[in-house]
């Protein structure tokens, strides 16, 4: 029993020498501006102050800076090498983005290692506040209690962002272990490919549109069958004028041209091309209501430019390849329905070298929402139906985005690009992305939901965009609303920050699944 006490000890002490060791560690710091090396970071960060005019003390306090966006300033600093007079003069955070999250060098920087929140933004005159207790009762003056309540919200913002970035890098755990997966399963998807069944019905791993059989997507292409929709596009001046400006505006750029209209409809823009002076017109659309493009076409005595083709993309050959593929592609939230897939394709396999898309980039937004009526009458509905609670019911209510036109008075912040897609070069994982947001509140209001809206861009000699935001004209695409099922008061000032992650449906190749992460909480929702 002694000798396994001695053990013990001896352990104890090791680890206690080790630690010491740890601490007396030789180490020496190299100052941010110079060569000058210190045995600390707090003799650094004085050298900082009294031989380059730089001070943390300053900046901490003038952005409110946390131990993130420290971090994000050292390594900003160590990538460009800058005056610190420029960095003290800024008006705004030059380090202010999450690549400056990655280390610059690969060994442990002490720097980065240094306990930020001791930076204390007024140590010449630290704030003290008097507490009165009488019969047990603590009496806080009303400086002391805002003081109280601002130290709290800070850690609460703390908080929320680690937990941020811990979602952040469980899914890119998730992904690696999908990718492993993958990996795994290399040989049984190359034998399927080949068309061997895999014992459960399914020919091949479904992960786009080209994958999935031809009978399997009908239901997609049906939809498209009907009057309505059609006229609900056409109609919508802001879609249709944008493509008809974009062609019609740039005829240089489509004389003597070959063209594939993707997903035609009624061959509208197909005639616009013709029109334009396009030497042929593909005009390929799987539904039925090609056969009525059909005779719109022969209406308008163009059916000796363009040449309408009944089949999906993937199953079809074209007699040549083209120079100019124009596409309405984009669905709800931009990426709903996948269609952006098809355009891949046929950019892959059916566009000549150097030739043209259009569109050819889009990017999605997501901005705040505070209209606390429409999420009465669609959330807190379900609290009294006819006298009976069906609370059960809002879960399932807020699971489903709603697609729905949000009225510019209820926005109560700047908006913030979440995903930026240039159709020249992305590939069919575009609808896996996950981003980082940061939404400026502009007034106060109550928080209800998040609005995700896209814009749409033709970069020619004569440029055209067009976005389906809430402070632009409606279109018939609206905006995708993410509602909350709990409010939140917000203020002028504060920053809702979050992480989206949007990825395909495992179902469903063309419908979406959405999680986003806020205020402390992961809300997931689909649109299918």
């Amino acid at each position: 029993m002694s000798d396994e006490l001695d053990l013990s000890s001896d352990e104890e002490t090791f680890e206690e020498d080790d630690w010491q060791e740890m601490e007396t560690s030789n180490t020496m710091v190299k100052c941010l501006f110079c060569c000058d090396l210190f045995p600390s970071v707090e003799e650094g960060i004085k050298h900082c102050e009294t031989g380059h005019n730089f001070n943390l003390n300053t900046l901490k306090s003038k952005f409110n800076m946390d131990c993130y966006s420290y971090i994000k300033l050292i390594n900003y600093i160590k990538t460009h090498n800058p005056n610190p007079e420029d960095i003290m003069n800024t008006p705004k955070p030059l380090w202010d983005s999450e690549r400056y999250m990655k280390p610059v060098d690969d060994e442990v920087d002490d720097w980065l290692m240094f306990d930020f929140d001791t930076v204390v933004c007024n140590p010449s005159s630290p704030l003290t506040y008097h507490a009165n207790v009488e019969n047990g009762l603590v009496t806080l003056t009303q400086a002391h209690f805002s003081e109280l309540q601002r130290t709290i919200r800070n850690l609460s913002e703390q908080l929320n962002e680690s937990n941020i970035y811990l979602e952040m890098a469980k899914d890119d755990i998730n992904k690696m272990q999908e990718s492993m997966k993958g990996l795994a399963d290399v040989g049984q998807t190359s034998t399927n490919a080949n068309g061997n069944n895999n014992g459960n019905g399914n020919a091949y791993t479904i992960n786009c549109v080209s994958k999935v059989p031809l009978e399997d997507d009908e239901g997609y292409f049906n939809t498209y069958a009907h009057f309505g929709i059609h006229y609900d596009m056409l109609s919508d001046k802001v879609r249709t004028e944008s493509y008809r400006d974009a062609i019609l505006n740039n005829k240089e750029t489509f004389n003597d041209k070959v063209v594939l209209d993707l997903g035609c409809g009624t061959g509208i823009l197909s005639m616009f091309c013709a029109t334009a002076g396009a030497k042929k017109v593909y005009a390929l659309d799987q539904s039925e209501v090609i056969y009525h493009a059909m005779d719109i076409i022969r209406e308008n005595n163009l059916q000796h430019v363009i040449k309408t083709i009944k089949g999906r993309l993937e199953n079809t050959k074209l007699e040549e390849k083209v120079d100019i593929i124009v596409s309405e592609w984009m669905g709800y939230f931009l990426l709903f329905e996948g269609m952006l897939d098809s355009v891949i394709y046929a950019r892959d396999n059916h566009l000549k070298p150097g030739g043209l898309l259009l569109p050819n980039k889009c990017n999605i937004s997501l901005v705040a929402n505070g209209d606390t009526d429409t999420h009465k009458k669609l959330i807190d509905y379900w609290s009294d139906v006819y006298g009976y609670k069906m609370n059960c019911m809002k879960s399932e209510v807020v699971r489903e985005a709603s697609v729905d036109i949000v009225g510019s008075k209820h926005i109560i912040s700047e908006p913030c690009i979440v995903k930026e897609i240039d159709i020249n070069t992305c590939n069919t994982d575009v609808m896996d992305f996950t981003s980082y947001f940061e939404l400026p509140i502009t007034r106060d209001g109550t928080l209800t939901s998040l609005v995700g809206y896209f814009d749409t861009f033709f970069d020619l000699p004569n440029r055209v965009s067009f976005s389906t935001g809430p402070e632009t004209t409606p279109t018939h695409w609206k905006q995708t609303v993410f509602y909350f099922k709990d409010c939140k008061d917000v203020k002028q000032g504060d920053v809702i920050k979050g992480v989206i992650i949007c990825n395909r449906q495992k179902t469903d190749v063309r419908a979406l699944a959405v999680q986003i992460n806020v205020l402390g909480k992961n809300h997931k929702y689909i649109l299918s």
